[in-house]
């Protein structure tokens, strides 16, 4: 078994792949920090989970492209998608440069969109899949200071939905997890208890399957 964790890092992306890992899933990640990946995997390593990383900027959308392509090559049988990156740049959106915003779309949408395209059509032909996305309460509170990243989670969502509708006469499952609180260890949004909540979803049988839960 194999789960993708895309936008790995110290909250819930390593908690995700501890958890899933304990599973006994191999876990990929992509990141954008080689030396960071390097940390990641060897506290996976610690663990005894078996693990691969690769070091991409999403936001270079043809780099990320291309590794997707060899990704999708290497592991048709995925079983496990998980989209958890978003570009965090606070600013008003009278402010904001536009360059920036482009590329938060493209890291918080536009990243995710690619993932799916790679891999739901391998899931489509298996007949079989999950797709998880990591939502976020700002798509709900469209804060000013935080509007693109309001803007990101917001698209997330519909995308995650539009996919989970698309999806499920295939037998793939998708489906979002919104959290709408600030991640912090010992909190009701300890990293810890959010990837517990991945972890029950995805146990679920296809007839509870929920596309939508709210943390």
């Amino acid at each position: 078994m194999k789960i993708l964790i895309i936008g790995m890092g110290p909250g819930n992306g390593m908690s995700i792949a501890k958890r899933f890992g304990r599973e006994g899933f191999e876990v990929l990640m992509i990141a954008r920090d080689k030396t960071k990946l390097k940390q990641y995997g060897a506290e996976l390593m610690m663990a005894g989970i078996r693990h691969a990383g690769y070091a991409v900027n999403i936001g270079r959308k043809k780099a990320y492209s291309a590794l997707l392509k060899q990704l999708a090559s290497e592991h048709p049988d995925l079983d496990v998608l998980h989209y958890n990156a978003s570009a965090y740049n606070p600013a008003l959106p009278s402010e904001m440069d536009y360059s920036v915003f482009q590329e938060d779309l493209q890291i918080n949408i536009g990243g995710a969109l690619q993932a799916v395209q790679a891999f739901v059509p391998l899931m489509k032909k298996r007949g079989k899949g999950t797709i998880f996305f990591t939502g976020g309460g700002s798509a709900f509170k469209a804060p000013p200071e935080l509007f693109s990243l309001s803007i990101g989670k917001a698209g997330m969502r519909n995308l995650a939905l539009s996919v989970a509708k698309e999806c499920a006469p295939a037998g793939i499952r998708v489906a979002t997890i919104t959290i709408h609180g600030m991640v912090k260890p010992g909190t009701k949004y300890d990293p810890d208890l959010i990837a517990n909540e991945f972890w029950q979803l995805y146990k679920q049988p296809s007839k509870k399957w929920k596309s939508e839960v709210d943390i």
